[in-house]
């Protein structure tokens, strides 16, 4: 198993952060299927102010390539990413299309 995280802003007005925050209360079931069968065992999202941080543990087969071409092919899927997108922020630092952006580790303590 292997633990990725992922970094996005959402606009910083309240009400953008309050209505994400609702359509995450009840994610469609469509959505959900979609990102378990992709591989992805568990996700999280946390929120500090407007920037948001996702946690995905993955399994062995788990590939972001293969996640956007099945994301890319299910209108479910992207009426849900047309839906978020109003929401969201990409990052300075983002590449073209990007939402999501992987956080490099920087430091690790372990005893």
């Amino acid at each position: 198993m292997n633990t990725h995280y992922l970094a996005l802003d959402l606009d910083e007005q309240l009400e953008s952060i309050v209505s994400y925050e609702k359509w995450h209360e009840n994610v469609w079931p469509e959505v959900k299927k979609s990102i378990l069968d992709s591989g992805i065992v568990a996700m999280e999202i946390y929120r500090s102010g407007n920037r948001l941080l996702m946690v995905l543990d993955v399994n062995e087969e788990f590939s972001f390539e293969e996640k956007a071409k099945m994301d890319a092919i299910n209108p479910i899927v992207q009426e849900w990413e047309t839906l978020m997108d109003r929401y969201q922020k990409r990052l300075p630092w983002a590449k073209e299309g990007q939402k999501w952006v992987l956080m490099e580790r920087i430091f690790h303590l372990s005893s």
